[in-house]
């Protein structure tokens, strides 16, 4: 069986690879699980190249195993906000803001905006390193509106105050099943994967390319 090693220490974040990749026959492991605890400074201007810059320092703490490193770089962008926090999402008021509090400073910013002047959208970047050194990173975004007040108990981070337009709710109101299916990191995720079947991995018996949660949104 084939080795993911996704560049996170985040359990919420591994549960949602873990689902939308669960037609993979790999084991999918995060930073800690696989033994690998490093400090990565994202520098990187974008997130892709924030993406590329977790891979491929994983990577470089392998020391010859065999595993595909994944790394993302996600976050949300207000246009109303000049497009902030975009890639300081994770770091938007400072590390360890908690997401209430982020959540909040975002609608008090943004109070008295009608819904029009309230898009946004989560943008996530997926990138690859594989064991022969060769890379790729695949790009995706999930387009909706800053709601009024927070929602949900699904999601994690933004998901509270992030609004989509076709389910009237917001994406921590969505069941888990169809998140992924909609999600930035769900796209980008299943982008990766037909990366990662080019690159050997094999699909389970049963499955179509399909994760479960994915079959399940489209039933």
């Amino acid at each position: 069986m084939k080795k993911i090693i996704f560049a996170t220490g985040n359990q919420d974040k591994m549960r949602e690879v873990r689902e939308i990749m669960s037609d993979l026959d790999a084991e999918i492991l995060s930073m800690g699980e696989a033994g690998i605890q490093i400090d990565i400074v994202e520098d990187g201007v974008t997130f892709q190249e924030n993406a590329r810059i977790k891979a491929a320092a994983v990577a470089r703490g392998l020391k010859g195993e065999e595993a595909v490193v994944l790394a993302d770089d996600s976050g949300l962008e207000v246009d109303a906000l000049n497009r902030e926090p975009g890639i300081y999402s994770a770091r938007y008021l400072g590390e360890g803001t908690p997401y209430e509090v982020k959540n909040q400073t975002i609608l008090s910013r943004l109070e008295g905006v009608p819904k029009e002047g309230r898009t946004a959208r989560f943008v996530c970047a997926i990138a690859a390193v594989f064991p022969d050194g060769e890379s790729c990173v695949s790009r995706e975004a999930m387009e909706g509106y800053i709601g009024w007040e927070p929602a949900g108990e699904h999601g994690f981070g933004y998901d509270p105050i992030f609004y989509v337009d076709a389910y009237g709710c917001s994406t921590a109101q969505l069941p888990p099943e169809v998140k992924n299916q909609l999600s930035h990191r769900g796209k980008a995720l299943r982008a990766m994967r037909q990366q990662l079947v080019r690159h050997g991995f094999r699909q389970k018996e049963g499955t179509d390319g399909q994760a479960e949660g994915e079959r399940l949104a489209e039933a």
